[in-house]
């Protein structure tokens, strides 16, 4: 018995090591270092890791602990260490002025949420082509669903209105995206890929 705890200790040891290897190796390779800080990619990946996900080979991280004039999306190809999308993402009108200080899961908070989500499946909103958003923290982000709160496009997410305003637009707690982006990444990240939302809350 105790030879077999051994073996399995070892074998758990061999495995995390492997992964915070991989980790640190995607993180490298996608060049992440002057783009996200290290501490936020890991708590994305830690939560990657430990739940299942359908679509495995994609990661969404937000970084909400930037402002909303910088770009603070990532979508990333596990896969293949690539980098596929950096760009612009608003936040609730409720969570803060430049910055996302405050999070809700209450129904018309109109505050962002922060945690793990599952992308699911796309659709037709009032916002054109838009994409459903699932927490899985229970009292964290479990009423996305229930709240409305999805990923679409949206003209008040540009370089444009920052240059105007100084920060992006506010939506009522969607991550809303470039119109000319927001396509293009529904598609890549719909149907069950990890999308980590980071908060300093």
């Amino acid at each position: 018995i105790l030879i077999n705890i051994l073996i399995a200790f070892n074998i758990s040891a061999i495995y995390s090591s492997q992964i915070k290897y991989n980790m640190k190796n995607i993180y490298r390779k996608c060049k992440l270092s002057t783009v996200i800080d290290y501490k936020i990619f890991k708590v994305a990946m830690d939560g990657f890791i430990k739940m299942e996900f359908e679509k495995d080979n994609v990661i969404t991280i937000i970084d909400y602990s930037k402002s909303s004039a910088k770009k603070r999306f990532y979508v990333i190809d596990l896969k293949n260490g690539i980098l596929l999308y950096h760009c612009l993402v608003d936040h609730g009108k409720n969570s803060g002025n430049v910055y996302a200080n405050k999070f809700s899961n209450k129904e018309n908070s109109k505050m962002s949420c922060n945690g793990f989500f599952i992308a699911g499946e796309t659709f037709i909103s009032k916002h054109d082509y838009s994409l459903r958003l699932d927490g899985i923290e229970k009292n964290i982000n479990d009423k996305e669903r229930k709240r409305g709160i999805i990923i679409h496009g949206a003209s008040y997410v540009s370089e444009a209105f920052i240059r105007k305003y100084g920060r992006l637009g506010k939506s009522w707690g969607c991550p809303a995206l470039p119109l000319e982006l927001s396509k293009q990444i529904i598609d890549t990240i719909k149907g069950g890929s990890c999308i980590s939302i980071y908060g300093e809350q």
